[in-house]
């Protein structure tokens, strides 16, 4: 029997599909979430909805909050009903259909897509990143959106096969920004260390938590900068996170220099409160 899975919704229709017309298919231009569907529920939703609701003000994209609700509320019903309580759902928001050129539609109808998968990636740790060669073109305005615009990331990826985990990614002018899926931290001395994202790089969901909830409840101290990758070889720790995989420990950086990791207790201590923070957000929300 076939899967049933992934479960698509296009404008509130399930297995619809997406005009050739929609901007987002045509040029990138949207934003996307992706969420943890954990115990039944999307505990992140609320920093995700946020995020979503700043970058279509910012991209001036009129996106109809009541309707992305009643939306995702369709399709996770749906889920349970299958039997469903862990997967990931991805929310795809875009200017919605237009005709040629870049201006914009007279009248803008957004096209809001939700899409859930039935099963969440492997837990990893200890895992081994390698250095990109594509490299982060820099922008302020676009910088921090997790916009529909995603071939740097996709030609880093091509860079290797299944020898590595991730691969990290740099600016122009060398600096290390985050992985192609991830954002990174390093520890050094009891503190935390992780790239300004100000010109490159997606401002995550994890990084957010790990800064405003984690981080403040083990005592330690956050500080974002600019990163060269020679002070990651100095580090103590270095660890990769994002909204699915949560917090994941790096053993290893293969670079000019390759660098290895043999401590992550802070690292773990964090993924020891994540697990706290998630489970609470559940029991809440129950």
């Amino acid at each position: 029997m076939p899967s049933q899975f992934p479960l698509i919704s296009v404008n509130g229709v399930i297995n619809a599909s997406v005009s050739p017309l929609d901007r987002g298919f045509a040029y990138g231009d949207g934003l996307f979430e992706t969420c943890l569907y954990r115990m039944g529920v999307v505990p992140l939703w609320e920093f995700h909805r946020q995020r979503l609701l700043d970058a279509c003000k910012l991209l001036m994209i009129p996106l109809d909050t009541a309707r992305l609700e009643t939306y995702i509320t369709d399709i996770l019903q749906q889920a349970q009903h299958l039997g469903v309580s862990d997967g990931v759902v991805k929310v795809i928001v875009t200017r919605g259909c237009g005709g040629r050129g870049y201006a914009f539609p007279e009248s803008v109808s957004p096209t809001i897509c939700v899409i859930f998968f039935d099963a969440l990636p492997d837990d990893l740790q200890h895992i081994k990143l390698r250095v990109c060669k594509q490299r982060l073109s820099n922008n302020r305005v676009l910088a921090g959106l997790k916009h529909l615009n995603r071939l740097e990331q996709i030609m880093a990826r091509a860079e290797w096969k299944n020898d590595y985990a991730e691969g990290l990614m740099l600016d122009d002018e060398g600096g290390v920004i985050e992985a192609t899926a991830s954002n990174v931290f390093m520890v050094q001395d009891g503190q935390l260390f992780t790239p300004d994202l100000s010109f490159a790089g997606v401002a995550g969901i994890m990084r957010r938590v790990i800064i405003e909830r984690l981080a403040p409840a083990l005592n330690l101290a956050v500080t974002v900068k600019k990163i060269m990758p020679v002070e990651l070889q100095r580090a103590d720790e270095m660890f990769i996170c994002n909204s699915i995989r949560g917090i994941v420990s790096v053993a290893a950086l293969d670079g000019e220099t390759p660098t290895r990791f043999s401590r992550h207790e802070i690292t773990h201590s964090l993924r020891d409160q994540l697990a706290i923070l998630l489970r609470d957000i559940s029991s809440e929300v129950d």
